[in-house]
């Protein structure tokens, strides 16, 4: 059964929804240990930009395996 654009979508984002947060925690967490200070707004915002380039990628991959396996089942 072939999934739909749309639900490529809302699985890529559930995903990166659950990367968003453990990005911040980690950026929380380890940044101080590179000597890299930043508030909590612009650890916000840094991997809030990571994480639409995230969606992007998994959306991208996730059609591009659906066309593939379309293509074998013809």
């Amino acid at each position: 059964m072939k999934q739909s654009r749309a639900m490529s979508l809302v699985e890529a984002v559930a995903n990166v929804a659950l990367g968003y947060a453990i990005a911040v925690a980690s950026q929380v967490l380890l940044f101080p240990a590179f000597g890299l200070h930043m508030t909590m707004a612009q650890n916000l915002k840094l991997a809030a930009a990571f994480t639409v380039i995230s969606i992007c990628r998994s959306y991208a991959i996730r059609r591009v395996f659906e066309a593939i396996h379309v293509r074998h089942m013809k």
